[in-house]
């Protein structure tokens, strides 16, 4: 019994020590597999990654990574490289990360913003750097309302030109109010924007001087377009090649079409156009590309606009069919408020060919030039004497052409006549029409064009009219000048009760009162460049009473704004204490210069819409009406001149007058202000001097071709 018990023993401890057996090579077969299959999994997965530096050993469930890692990066693209083989809760990071060589300074930059609600300063500066001290030296030195430092610092050693360059960016902050200044070690970039011209030219004088030897500086500073009075373009061709004698233009898309147009007709080189303000029409440059196009088709030429007046001359020794051709091409192409005037030239040295033609311009300084044909020396002079009474300044030349048409000169006369009437504008003359056009500031200048040329011609003559009207020229309006306007405004400030709060630029008190005035006045001259310039007393550092009285001129500026006034034209500028106009010694003298004074930009106002199209007036003269005296008196109305008067008329236009039946001026009356004595209230007609012929002065022949008008 004993025996059996103890056998029985011996065999379930040996069925069990082989199944335990089994079991544990069963698990460690398992076991095996696993972790193989897992190194090799995230081997793979590393490889394919390219993290082939890592090492892979396995420990049970267990990853194990190890090797040095280039960069922290490549080390934790290694662990999730790893955990996208396998449970990333099964990956030990034993990995170590190369050790980092001195690292290069980071590139240091600050960014000073500047504008009308404070100064911004933005960046990267050196540790050392000592910004509170920077943003007490821009509160010190300027009137900005508020300074906001927003810099980082990173700990490294100050580059070379990072200090001479900071604190020439402080000292340009002070200079512009509006800017982004960029400093970098040994560079400064200044980008600003001025309130005029002259200011610009200012600014970059003063950043000029105050530039430390071994900073750079780059500066992009823009001011408004200048006001061009007239606005003017003047193409040319000739023996020396195609080139611009001037050129103004109101936008950067117009100048790029004028400019297309000028390389194109062969100019040489890219051609400068000023932008300005004052265009008469939108449609500026589509005129003045179309007018290019017409010289470049004459190969030759000159083309001028002047305002809305077209001036296209030809040379002589162009084709009269290729001539016309352009003229024609030329005059479809220009937008309607566009008016020509086209002239073919003839050699000195030949005789006149074609119909005969007077041209005359008038500028806006009543400068007149004269081209075409006269029938001979004295009815130039006669023409000349007309001329210069009528007209400040005269030129051009005339040639002679005996074979001119009868009643030729008294054409002329009664075309300059009829163009004298105008602000600026031109006259043509040929013998089937009379035409004038231009620019005028009576609304019915058209009318009185034509009732003058009916007072001389008599009746039966075509004319043709075109003239535009322009309120600022309309005396009636009684519209006030440039000057007139800031005299107003600054009686205004003068006698407001505007003031600021002490050291800031905030409006103190009601200004409305003050407000309603201003308004008055720039109802009528919201058209004129104007600058509202702040003044101050000397207390206080310079930099800082140059930003005050900035600020107060662009408070006030802006409050007009929001009471509604147009100030679209109207810059600020700070003077600081530099134009005192009392002591500072004294409180009453402080005061005085604590004040904002407003100044004249342009003499010119600024086209706010552009001139209307031009009033066309066409018809053939009718018979004047009788004139208010006798022909025989003194200080008679001179109408039309008759061939077949029964007595001579001993009235004179100049030196010499050589009509049918007058003799030659004695000479007492020789000489343009002795010969014009007096014009009418209206100046329509000249009051001329009579002169008796003496017995001994011969009488010349009636000349047929100077006669009545045909």
């Amino acid at each position: 019994m004993p025996r059996r018990r103890l056998a029985s023993s011996i065999a379930t401890i040996l069925t069990l020590s082989a199944a335990g057996g089994l079991c544990w090579l069963g698990a460690d077969t398992a076991a095996s597999f696993i972790e193989q299959r897992s190194r090799q999994d995230v081997e793979q997965a590393l490889q394919a990654s390219g993290q082939d530096w890592v090492g892979v050993a396995t420990d049970g469930l267990q990853v194990r990574l190890t090797g040095t890692a280039p960069t922290e990066v490549d080390r934790f693209r290694a662990v999730t490289q790893a955990g996208s083989a396998v449970d990333p809760s099964r990956v030990v990071d034993a990995m170590t990360v190369a050790s980092a060589e001195a690292m290069t300074p980071p590139d240091f930059k600050v960014e000073l913003l500047r504008n009308d609600q404070g100064i911004s300063l933005i960046g990267l500066v050196p540790a050392s750097t000592d910004r509170a001290g920077l943003v007490r030296t821009l509160r010190a030195e300027t009137a900005a309302p508020q300074v906001t430092d927003l810099l980082e610092t990173a700990d490294y050693a100050v580059p070379p030109g990072w200090d001479a360059a900071i604190r020439y960016g402080q000292q340009a902050a002070q200079m512009a109010a509006q800017a982004k200044i960029s400093v970098q070690p040994g560079r400064v970039t200044i980008s600003a924007i001025t309130g005029s011209g002259d200011e610009k030219a200012r600014l970059e004088t003063a950043l000029r001087r105050a530039l430390p030897a071994g900073v750079d500086l780059v500066t992009d500073i823009s001011a408004p377009r200048p006001v061009i009075a007239p606005f003017t373009l003047r193409f040319v061709m000739d023996g020396d090649g195609a080139r611009f004698e001037s050129c103004a233009t109101d936008t950067a898309e117009g100048r790029d079409r004028i400019v297309d147009a000028a390389m194109k007709a062969g100019a040489a080189e890219v051609p400068a156009c000023t932008l300005g303000l004052g265009a008469p029409s939108p449609d500026w440059s589509d005129a003045a590309a179309a007018a290019i196009g017409a010289v470049a088709s004459l190969g030759r030429g000159a083309v001028t606009l002047s305002d809305a007046d077209v001036s296209l001359v030809a040379p002589p020794g162009v084709a009269k069919a290729d001539f016309d051709r352009a003229v024609a091409g030329l005059r479809r192409a220009l937008p309607p408020v566009f008016s020509l005037q086209a002239d073919l030239e003839t050699a000195p040295d030949a005789a006149p060919q074609g119909p005969a033609e007077f041209t005359a311009t008038l500028s806006d300084t009543q400068v007149l030039e004269m081209a075409g044909r006269i029938s001979d020396d004295r009815m130039r002079e006669t023409v000349d004497s007309v001329a210069r009474a009528r007209f400040p300044a005269v030129g051009g030349s005339l040639v002679n052409d005996p074979s001119v048409p009868g009643g030729w000169t008294v054409r002329v006369i009664a075309g300059l006549e009829a163009l004298g009437t105008l602000h600026s504008g031109s006259l043509q003359v040929t013998p089937d029409l009379i035409r004038v056009t231009g620019t005028s500031g009576d609304m019915a200048a058209p009318e009185a064009a034509a009732a003058r040329l009916g007072e001389r011609l008599g009746p039966g003559v075509r004319y043709d009219l075109a003239i535009r009207y322009d309120r600022r020229l309309d005396p009636s309006l009684d519209l006030p000048d440039g000057p007139e306007c800031v005299r107003q405004l600054n009686i205004v400030m003068s006698e407001s009760e505007i003031g600021f709060e002490p050291s800031k630029a905030a409006i103190a008190g009601d200004p409305a009162p003050t407000l309603d005035r201003l308004a008055a006045v720039m109802a009528e001259c919201a058209d004129f460049q104007l600058e509202a310039g702040g003044h101050t007393d000397s207390q206080g550092s310079e930099g800082f009473n140059a930003d005050l009285s900035r600020g107060r001129a662009q408070a006030l500026v802006a409050a007009m704004a929001d009471a509604g006034i147009d100030v679209s034209n109207m810059t600020a500028r700070g003077y600081g204490e530099s134009q005192p106009i009392a002591s500072n010694d004294s409180e009453e003298g402080r005061e005085e210069n604590r004040r904002i004074e407003f100044r004249l930009m342009s003499d010119y106002p600024v086209r706010s819409a552009p001139l209307p199209a031009p009033v066309t007036l066409s018809g053939v003269t009718a018979e004047p009406a009788p004139p208010d005296q006798p022909a025989d008196q003194p200080g008679d109305l001179i109408g039309p001149l008759q061939p077949d008067d029964p007595a001579p008329r001993p009235q004179v236009f100049g030196p010499a007058l050589p009509q049918a039946g007058i003799g030659p001026v004695a000479p007492a009356t020789v000489g343009a202000p002795e010969v014009f004595q007096t014009l009418d209230a209206r100046e329509e007609t000249l009051r001329l001097p009579v002169q008796t012929p003496t017995p001994d002065t011969p009488r010349p022949s009636p000349r047929p071709d100077e006669g009545s008008a045909p």
